[in-house]
Formats: structure tokens, C-alpha cells, sequence
């Protein structure tokens, strides 16, 4: 659900809107860059948790002596030399 234009889900309990705008409220102290709050009930007390999505971002590399998250900007000859260039797979 939508609380002031905030995502929002209670699991455990069925609490006011005025009670879900102070947890909201709460939570943003915490967390004010969260996308969603999880909200749950345990005994007497409300469990917070928050939802970040992920961000876009730019792959940056390291090749040939510079740092470039595009090879289209490089000209073909350094193009070339990366292509040619021996790849080592990562292993996580």
C-alpha cells in the first residue's frame, strides 16, 4: 500500500493510518533515502525494515593505462588493442 506517497507493508497487525503516518515518520529518520518500509509486529513492538532499490550505475574500467566506462569514444586502433588484449575470468 501508498502512505503519503510512500510504499508500505504491515505484516502481523492492522494499524490506523495515523499510526502508519508515525512509524513512517520514524523510519524516515533512520532510513530517509529508503524506497519502502516493511512493517512488523513482534509482542508488544513494531520491527522496521527498508527497501532500497537498486541504482543504475556506469561500469568503470580500468584498460590499457585508462579509466573508461565506454570504448565507443576510443579510436579504432585503441579499440583494436583492447580486443586483442588477453581476458581473465573473475571468479566470485
Amino acid at each position: 500500500m501508498v502512505i503519503d506517497g510512500v510504499n508500505v507493508k504491515v505484516l502481523g497487525f492492522v494499524p490506523s493510518k495515523e499510526e502508519l503516518r508515525h512509524y513512517i515518520c520514524q523510519a524516515k529518520k533512520i532510513k530517509p533515502n529508503a524506497d519502502a518500509f516493511v512493517f512488523t509486529a513482534e509482542g508488544d513492538a513494531v520491527k522496521v525494515d527498508w527497501v532500497k532499490n537498486n541504482q543504475k550505475f556506469e561500469r568503470i574500467r580500468r584498460i590499457t593505462g585508462y579509466l573508461t566506462g565506454d570504448l565507443n569514444s576510443w579510436n579504432d586502433a585503441k579499440q583494436a588493442e583492447e580486443q586483442d588484449r588477453v581476458k581473465h575470468e573473475t571468479r566470485v
